[in-house]
């Protein structure tokens, strides 16, 4: 669990980091288990062919489900939000050698449509993650703005799914790069302003970033039921359509589990797309 002061810091700057979860040996592991997954669907997840499998694979891999319930990133989460908690999504963001792909100033909370603010973003690192090769950078306190408007479909190379990005001047003077090392991860809150520069260098950078809100979070979308998984302690809400675990990678069990949960998905998204412009 996170010490008091950790918790301070985090309600104080919106973001934590770095903090221990895998060894690099276990890292290298989970990229294997990716690389196996990426050839088995045809391609890098990067590509057109394959992108939508970069959402949600925690409800179609196993080992991914592994990962999204690891006990140490569970134990950190918990200090935040509390021990009744959910995994909203989980998307793979992979920058490619000398990719373009950015992230300009967003908020994560724009197109998701949870109340209140309360969900927290871990960036888990399967590569190092530093300046070079284009790690998050993050504005610290930029959580108690609050919600800012936001344009989609406007930043070419976007590594985001809505290519979003605020229309409110934003004065970077401030804003610190969180590396990290792989097998580590960051903790962010679901305001905080963060964006993420090209990858310079000659390797490729690879992180899951996984959403977790409490059971008693409502998703605020009128047409859709939105799924959802729950990874510690128990629902005593209902709000969201509660997703099945895998019990093993790509199993015809998990296959329509992940059909229903990423067209759910889709819709919730697209939903609060139309709404908030």
């Amino acid at each position: 669990m996170l010490a008091p002061a950790q918790v301070e810091h985090y309600a104080r700057d919106g973001f934590l980091s770095p903090n221990p979860a895998l060894t690099r040996d276990e890292a290298a592991a989970y990229r294997a288990k990716l690389a196996a997954f990426e050839a088995a669907v045809g391609g890098p997840l990067t590509s057109d062919a394959t992108t939508r499998y970069r959402a949600r694979t925690h409800v179609l891999l196993a080992w991914v489900h592994g990962l999204v319930s690891h006990p140490a990133i569970l134990d950190a989460v918990e200090s935040l939000i509390g021990p009744d908690i959910l995994v909203y999504t989980s998307t793979w963001f992979i920058k490619e050698p000398e990719s373009a792909a950015i992230a300009a100033w967003h908020q994560d909370a724009t197109y998701f449509g949870l109340r209140p603010y309360v969900h927290v973003t871990a960036w888990l690192a399967l590569t190092d993650a530093n300046a070079e090769n284009g790690c998050m950078e993050f504005l610290p306190g930029s959580h108690a703005r609050g919600q800012l408007p936001h344009r989609a479909g406007v930043v070419p190379d976007s590594v985001n799914r809505a290519g979003q990005a605020v229309t409110v001047d934003v004065d970077d003077a401030p804003a610190v790069h969180a590396p990290l090392r792989a097998g580590e991860f960051s903790l962010h809150h679901t305001l905080l302003l963060h964006r993420s520069q090209p990858n310079r260098s000659e390797g490729r950078r690879v992180g899951l970033a996984i959403s977790y809100v409490p059971t008693s979070v409502q998703h605020r979308g009128v047409k859709h039921k939105t799924p959802a998984m729950l990874v510690r302690g128990v629902d005593r809400f209902g709000h969201f359509e509660l997703e099945p675990a895998p019990a093993a990678d790509l199993d015809e069990a998990a296959r329509a589990a992940y059909a229903r949960s990423a067209e759910g998905y889709r819709a919730s998204y697209a939903e609060q797309v139309a709404r908030e412009g």
